[in-house]
């Protein structure tokens, strides 16, 4: 299902009011997601006519009844080529758990063949009527691989920045920084959640902030649940998700 979300950033350029990001996340192609379920998730970021699609991370999981490796990464190849039909606007991406588990380095070297910007500790820049945004992305937190500083190191401290972690408990840390918005996946928002009691099983590096928006500080961080699934492969009240994030700049914390 399709999530509208405005987030309003009291560093936002007045260029990028009404910025338009499609956020997807956990793809997890494999077992339980083909090209054709993807499709449909595509269709309702390209129905939203995004400026960026940002995709943070879990693109691939392996086969059934084998372990994780270079056969479960190959599914890189078809997922990322869904989106390579999709022309005219650009991606970026960070990598997750599963894509390290798998093989890191053959899920971004097939994702950027496709024309998608992988983050591994990199920040690109966005340009709108001689304004500047950044886009920040880390490696994966779990498998020890993000380093925050070297992401941020080339980004002017008074410049709006948005932070692409797979795990969004990351927060605690990127709060740290002069970060304006963390964009998470990871939690799947649980997959299961009971009425009057939440998510049942959540994983590691995203038991606070699983869900939805909230502020760290005056960071504010926002995880998707998702599109895809892990074993067990079910859903309980906590349907799978594109998000379709809308930026405003917050004029009264500027002051104006």
């Amino acid at each position: 299902m399709a999530q509208n979300v405005t987030i309003r950033l009291s560093r936002l350029p007045e260029a990028f009011h009404g910025f338009r990001i499609a956020q997807l996340s956990d793809i997890h192609f494999g077992p339980y997601m083909d090209q054709e379920r993807l499709e449909r998730s595509v269709r309702l970021a390209r129905a939203f006519q995004p400026e960026l699609v940002v995709l943070t991370g879990d693109f691939v999981s392996h086969p059934l009844h084998k372990h994780d490796g270079p056969e479960g990464a190959r599914n890189a190849e078809p997922c990322a080529d869904v989106f390579a039909r999709w022309k005219g606007v650009p991606f970026l991406a960070v990598l997750g758990n599963h894509d390290h588990w798998n093989n890191a380095d053959m899920v971004a070297g097939a994702l950027a063949e496709r024309g998608i910007r992988v983050l591994r500790n990199q920040a690109w820049p966005m340009e709108k009527e001689a304004q500047r945004t950044w886009v920040a992305g880390i490696d994966d937190v779990l498998e020890g691989k993000a380093d925050l500083t070297r992401s941020i190191a080339g980004i002017p401290r008074d410049e709006a920045t948005i932070l692409l972690a797979h795990e969004p408990d990351f927060a605690d840390h990127a709060t740290k920084f002069p970060v304006d918005l963390l964009l998470s996946g990871h939690s799947h928002g649980g997959q299961v959640r009971l009425p009057g009691i939440g998510p049942i099983v959540l994983p590691d590096m995203a038991q606070k902030y699983h869900t939805g928006l909230n502020r760290v500080g005056r960071l504010q961080v926002y995880t998707t649940r998702g599109v895809g699934v892990i074993n067990p492969p079910v859903r309980l009240n906590c349907p799978p998700e594109v998000t379709l994030i809308t930026l405003e700049r917050d004029t009264q914390a500027n002051g104006s």
